[in-house]
Parts: C-alpha cells; structure tokens; sequence
C-alpha cells in the first residue's frame, strides 16, 4: 500500500490496523534538541480519546504510546522518532457477521476493488482509529512548532444544525465541554441533539475549525505546493472530510472584489488587513495574519438502522451494523485536525529554510 507518507523534510510514516497488534509512526526530519516528552504526547492523544458517553464509542482504548528512538534525556535527537500505540481493546467478532457483506458508506467496496482482499475486522487502515498515529506524529509538530511561536487550536463549530454563532463565541470554552465547542450553551443543545440522533439509531456530522496563529508571511510554495493546497491535502485526507475551506471558503463565490479583497494598513511598522476573508493566504504563500481553515465532516457511516445494501457475490440484502460507534465523529476529530495542520505548516517551515541565500547564511 502507498500513500501512507505526508511531508517532505518533515515526514510521518504510519502503520497498523484497527483490530491489529499496534499502531504507529515513524517521524524523519524532526529537528534535534526539541523538548519532548511523553506527558506532551499523551495530552494529545487523551483528547482523541472516547469521553462522555452520549457522544463517543464504548470503546475504551489507554492509547499508550510507547517512544520507541528519537529522544534521549527528554530532547529530540534529530534521529527518526518511532512511536507505537497498541491496540488492547478490540472486539472482532463484532464484525464476522458482516464479513461477506458491504457496508454503506465505508471503504469495503472499493478495497475489495483495489486489493482483493480487505480486512473487515473495523476497516483496517481504512478505520478512524488510524488517526491515532497521526494525533502521535501531530504531538510532536506542534512542539516543534511552539519553539517558533506557532499555534493550532482547532474547535467544533457545528454539529449537524447546531452551530456557534459569532456572538456565542469564546474560544476559552472550548476545552471545557465534550463536543469542543466554543460555547457551552451551544454545547448543550448539541449534546441534545447527538442524543436525539442516537435513539434513532442515526449518526451527524459536522464542522472543525481550526486557526493558526504566529506563522511568519512567506511560508508556502506558489506553485504545486501552495500553504492552502498543502493544508487542503493534509485535511482532506483524515477519513469522513468531504469538504475543505480557506478563509471565506464558499461564501468567497458570492461576494463582489470590492468585498472580498483585504485591504493593507502599516500597524506600528507591521503589515496588517482590515478583513482576513483571504484566510491568511495570498499566492498559496502565509501573508502573516491568523490562517483560518475549515472542515466538514459527513455523518458517522456506521448507524444501527437497517439499511439496504450487497454481499460480496453481489446479492441483495440487509445489515444492521453492530458492535461500538460513536453517533458523531466531530469531537474527537478536533485533534485530529490540529495535527494534521500543524504536520503540513512544520513542513512548509522546514522547506521554506532553503528558499533565501541570505537565510541560509544566516544558519551557517
């Protein structure tokens, strides 16, 4: 299988299945004498994790990450960091009554179509739990990235029709309810509503926003590997995304340049803008305003109802699928998002080291 390697100078290699022995990643190019410790790693990973019931799987996984190279005496060595996570929870027999059968919505289809063969225990690398690498790997970005000043903050905006209105924001409150969402009144009626949804045997989904503060203008590549196109690529590709923005995004569609357009001012000396609808992007390249990204999220395929749908010989038939789901992924992709933002803007920074003569001076 390919595929399973992001980045370039800063670059995650994962590995593993949901109902397998482990999972993993393999980090070349994280810069040495980072401070790093496994208290920095699991206070990630304990966000991914399933908490209040109403809205998560009953899936209970510690997710221990073992640190396997990369770090001696709490600092990054500049050799490739191993990190494994493995799997103590998994209940497999939950799924041998649908291993014959396709079902709506997740992967199985199209890996019996690339592969010939799949593995129907969860999904395999096609799961959600293989986001735990990444949340891993994602650990280790953003401590890079604090080094430099950068910050990810990711937050629920939306599930399903429930969503934080502009004058219910407080990003403080964001950490303090389990949909992570930046209003615990909105968060109350979203959790009401994921109740509802569950006692219909139905799922939501949802939108992640996510910010990224303190990154310097001149980050990104104008051509193939543009700041908004590679954030794009990294978001896109985290299992249930079917859609990704930038600053306006869609809204961009329906405005006038006159509108759109975000107008320069001199700030002490600093280049500013009056509006950020660019989402602090301009020519794929950082214009060093806060860069605002969005994504939405399809309802959790797995839901209890009946549904219509083939075995593997093609015949009609019907499932009801079993076994432990959460009723809305939102939540707990929160941090999956961050991490995948902050694996693309650690790479970009790498990258951008030897676009400048006097830059790479300035390191000798």
């Amino acid at each position: 299988m390919s595929g399973s390697i992001f980045g370039k100078m800063f670059r995650v290699s994962t590995f593993g299945e949901s109902h397998g022995n482990a999972l993993g990643v393999v980090i070349d190019g994280c810069p040495s004498n980072i401070a790093l410790s496994l208290e920095d790693i699991m206070e990630n990973m304990n966000r991914r994790k399933p908490g209040n019931p109403a809205v998560a799987t009953s899936r209970k996984e510690d997710d221990s990450v073992e640190i396997l190279s990369g770090v001696f005496e709490g600092k990054t060595t500049g050799t490739s960091i191993a990190l494994m996570i493995k799997n103590t929870n998994q209940k497999s027999h939950d799924y041998s009554e649908i291993k014959n059968t396709y079902r709506p919505s997740h992967a199985d289809y199209t890996f019996d179509m690339k592969y010939g063969i799949r593995d129907y225990r969860g999904g395999g690398r096609s799961s959600g739990r293989e986001t735990v690498a990444r949340v891993a790997a994602g650990a280790v970005a953003k401590r890079a990235l604090e080094e430099l000043g950068v910050e990810v903050t990711a937050y629920t905006r939306s599930i399903g029709p429930i969503r934080v209105e502009d004058e219910a924001f407080d990003l403080l409150e964001c950490r303090s309810n389990p949909v992570n969402m930046p209003s615990n009144k909105t968060a109350d009626a979203a959790l009401d509503y994921i109740q509802s949804v569950k006692k219909n045997q139905d799922s939501v989904g949802g939108t992640v926003e996510c910010i990224i503060t303190g990154l310097k203008a001149g980050i990104g590549e104008p051509v193939f590997d543009k700041l908004d196109a590679t954030l794009a690529y990294a978001i896109m590709g985290i299992g249930g995304v079917k859609a990704f923005e930038v600053g306006a995004g869609i809204a961009s569609s329906l405005m006038l340049g006159s509108t759109y357009n975000d107008a320069f001012y001199n700030d002490h000396g600093k280049v500013s803008k009056y509006t950020n609808h660019s989402g602090g992007i301009l020519g794929g390249i950082s214009d060093g305003t806060d860069i605002f990204i969005k994504a939405h999220f399809k309802p959790t395929p797995s839901i209890s109802q009946r549904q219509r749908t083939l075995t593997t010989e093609l015949k009609d038939t019907t499932i009801e699928i079993t076994g432990r789901h959460d009723p809305v992924i939102v939540p707990r992709a929160v941090v999956v998002v961050e991490s995948m933002a902050a694996l693309a803007v650690v790479d970009l920074l790498l990258c951008n080291l030897g676009s400048n003569i006097d830059t790479i001076k300035q390191s000798l």
